[in-house]
């Protein structure tokens, strides 16, 4: 049992207990989460501790509370959902007599569809799914804490593998170096080299002949030497490198090592033709960001691109291979928009900006009603059109590339079923990466799906969401909480572990939480466009007067709202999609309920539009419409501006660092933020940044030291973080500098592109070589997704892509 919740039921305390569950009943409300509990409990304890009506709870009371993460009322009774750990979650059901008793999955989620007013009195009539069977086959992570260190925990059980069966991993090792090939080339080894015991023994034989020659000499040199001996390009550019890698692989046949094996496997020249699938948005360079359903995501696949051409064009060079004849290329798959509004949305090829070998390659969805594919879909409609775009995608992919990719990267759940599809196609080893799952942002997206379905289809996309995780080779996630929360929260993939779609199915085991698949890897930030303010030699004086203007002081009424009676006091900044879930209506309440916050600080933000009638998009509507209440309720004229402007990257680097100059600090509000690159990107400006608690900015900041966490449920907890740090640099003027440092330590010191991609790169090789030595191991899941794409996913998608026609 709970050991909080035993301490309780032991004690005194159960009937204080039994008074809060009594005070947070509610006739009209059965249903409490985390937050709302927390929130209740405060107000519980100020109306009966603080008034000595009851003695201060205990500790174990208040441990109890603290980890609750459900709270569910049916009649009488009462069922508590609690989190004894990161990746633990226990339920149990409170009797009226103070005694408990613990509750199984099924359970819980049949309680779970009663609330709701689904029943299912007959067994069996409800599909269950459980994936927990078919990991089976896979080596699972026992600490909680190694979650997300799939690759390093994959490193070790290999080569335990090959130390314990050294005949069988032998011959898998050699029969995999003897896979490679480019543009028809050999790589690694030739036919001369027969069997796993030839190549060991020539393997010496070949670092022994390269002592005669000094380790600068160029692979040209030695080159006829080494493919009489069974060795073909690959191993290195030099004599040096060619005796290491050499050396790595000797070893590893001698007595293996994870660390030889991750460095030996890093180095194998297997990757060079990459698809980046990102589907849904206006995915282009310039003129799309801010747009809707387009901001982050974009700028990360681009990012990554061109990190990624960086790194294969070194890598190349590093093993001896002709750059020129045969440079690597990557693609970014993305959605053709016909009509595309100014954009070059509407191109099927361009080149990306800054590199050799990089392109965005479009591809429209097939036209069934032209009204609607000819123009921009919302990410929530564009579930019926991703299989056919996926059949017509692998042919422009194989026509582009003259072959097959090596590497398959998704992206949101769109891009990820998409990438699922392509490499089941192509036999091609893929990873996927979320961004955000809509089912931690939308509370009770599954549970109500049925009354959000003709507007979200949650339906399609939590089913290709569990199709997509499970059907990853490796699953790239930013943070160790985007896995698995913390201690007191569940994390995203965490929330697919088991959950109810009433009336569609229930889903008992929908992840393995232990998989190696799952790894940290977070993105950087274009260290071209975002860097410190104090960096002023790489900053330009025309640009920073006009964006200071922009700002501060330029009066557009097409675009801009409010302006600031005193331009000089420090500013509060914000900027993000004007969306629900980014909730920068949330800190305008922040800032027009705290007078003493509007007397100390200017606020500015830039979000989206500034009038309704230039969006399409319903949620972006409300969200104008309440900005515009908010700033006439609470009387900001002259305290804040809001820009309805979309900013080229650059532009938004040099906002950041003017903020900056005028000592300003950067706020992030979202009810719930998978990452946060805006974070990244304010931090390494300088600002201090103030960022939400719910999500992955938990992992970026180290509160206190480099930045703050708020709570955008609380629009008072918000002012008064920044209050206080607000007083403590009228106690301490070089506060502020202080966090700004650190700040930007924090970002270089972790969050890099070319830490991102050199890892990337050498986990994609590694779960490659996974892939092909337990191939058969994993076939049996696969089918298993397939029968869920193809008796559960397809007829809705189906039934979407028959409404959407006669719209």
């Amino acid at each position: 049992m709970f050991e909080p919740l035993h301490a309780v039921l032991e004690s005194s305390e159960k009937s204080d207990l039994r008074e809060f569950l009594s005070w947070l009943r509610q006739p009209d409300k059965r249903y409490f989460l985390r937050n709302e509990i927390l929130i209740a409990f405060d107000q519980f304890k100020a109306e009966h501790y603080e008034n000595g009506t009851i003695p201060e709870p205990s500790a174990a009371l208040s441990a109890l509370v603290n980890g609750l993460q459900e709270l569910i009322f049916e009649e009488d009774n009462a069922c508590i959902v609690v989190r004894p750990g990161i990746a633990a979650e226990e339920a149990y059901w409170l009797w009226p007599d103070s005694t408990s008793e613990p509750t199984d999955t099924k359970e819980l989620l049949e309680l779970r569809d009663r609330i709701v007013g689904h029943h299912h009195p007959n067994e069996g009539e409800l599909l269950e799914i459980d994936v927990k069977p078919f990991y089976d086959y896979s080596p699972l992570i026992r600490d909680p804490k190694n979650i997300g260190k799939g690759v390093e925990f994959l490193n070790r059980y290999l080569s335990s593998k090959l130390f314990q069966d050294p005949q069988q991993w032998q011959k898998a090792l050699f029969q995999f170096l003897s896979l490679h090939s480019h543009d028809g080339m050999q790589l690694l080894l030739n036919g001369r080299i027969q069997d796993q015991q030839q190549l060991s023994n020539q393997v010496k034989k070949a670092l022994g002949m390269l002592k005669r020659y000094r380790p600068d000499e160029p692979y040209s040199k030695f080159r006829y030497d080494l493919q009489s001996m069974g060795f073909e390009p690959g191993w290195g550019n030099t004599v040096g490198r060619v005796q290491e890698s050499l050396a790595l692989l000797d070893e590893l046949l001698d007595s293996p090592e994870p660390q030889a094996l991750q460095a030996f496997l890093s180095r194998v020249p297997m990757i060079f033709r990459i698809v980046l699938v990102s589907v849904h948005g206006w995915f282009g360079q310039e003129g799309v960001l801010g747009r809707p359903d387009t901001g982050g995501q974009v700028v990360y696949v681009l990012d990554q691109a061109r990190s990624l051409e960086q790194e294969l064009q070194e890598e190349m060079e590093l093993a001896g291979l002709d750059l020129a004849a045969s440079p690597p290329k990557v693609l970014i798959l993305s959605r053709l928009i016909p009509n595309s509004d100014g954009t070059r949305c509407n191109q099927p090829l361009e080149k990306v900006h800054g590199t050799d070998n990089v392109w965005i390659v479009r591809v429209p969805f097939r036209d069934y009603n032209p009204n609607l594919t000819q123009n921009w879909i919302s990410r929530f409609e564009i579930w019926s059109y991703l299989e056919t775009f996926a059949i017509d995608a692998e042919k422009v992919l194989l026509a582009e590339f003259q072959g097959r990719p090596d590497l398959i990267i998704g992206n949101y759940t769109d891009g990820n079923l998409v990438a699922f599809l392509l490499s089941q196609r192509l036999k091609v080893t893929h990873g996927i990466v979320a961004h955000a799952l809509e089912k931690s942002k939308y509370l009770f997206s599954n549970l109500y799906w049925q009354n959000m379905d003709n507007q979200y289809h949650f339906s399609l996309q939590f089913t290709a969401d569990l199709i997509a995780m499970n059907t990853a080779d490796f699953i790239i996630s930013s943070t160790h909480q985007e896995i698995v929360g913390t201690p007191e929260t569940s994390g995203q993939y965490e929330s697919y572990r088991s959950f109810t779609m009433p009336d569609l199915y229930h889903v008992m085991h929908g992840i393995e939480l232990k998989s190696p698949k799952f790894n940290v890897v977070p993105p950087g930030v274009n260290e071209s466009y975002y860097f410190p303010y104090t960096d002023t030699s790489d900053r330009l004086n025309g640009e920073i007067e006009r964006l200071t203007a922009l700002l501060f002081t330029q009066d557009d009424p097409g675009a801009i709202v409010g302006s600031l009676d005193d331009p000089s006091k420090p500013p509060i900044f914000s900027m993000a999609r004007l969306d629900r879930i980014k909730n920068l209506s949330g800190l305008v309440e922040a800032f027009g309920q705290s007078p003493e916050l509007q007397e100390r600080c200017n606020l500015i933000v830039i979000a989206g539009k500034i009038h309704t009638e230039g969006t399409t998009d319903a949620e972006e509507a409300a969200e104008i419409e309440k900005m515009h209440s908010l700033m006439h309720q609470y009387n900001l004229w002259g305290k804040m501006r809001w820009l309805g402007v979309r900013l080229p990257k650059a532009d938004s680097g040099e906002v950041y660092r003017i903020i900056a100059d005028h000592h300003g600090m950067f706020v992030q509000p979202a009810l719930f933020e998978a990452f946060g690159l805006t974070v990244l990107e304010a931090m390494i400006s300088g600002l201090p940044t103030f960022a939400t608690e719910f999500g992955g900015p938990l992992e970026i900041i180290q509160n206190g030291v480099n930045g703050y966490y708020i709570n955008p449920t609380q629009p008072n907890q918000m002012a008064e973080v920044l209050l206080e740090f607000l007083s403590k640099r009228d106690h301490n003027p070089r506060i502020w500098e202080e966090i700004s440092q650190k700040a930007i330590a924090r970002v270089y010191s972790t969050y890099t592109w070319k830490i991102h991609t050199s890892r990337l790169l050498s986990l994609a090789r590694i779960y490659g070589f996974w892939e092909y030595t337990s191939q058969e191991n994993r076939k049996d899941l696969r089918v298993y997704m397939e029968t869920l794409f193809q008796l559960l996913y397809k007829p809705r998608a189906k039934a979407l892509l028959e409404e959407q026609t006669h719209r």
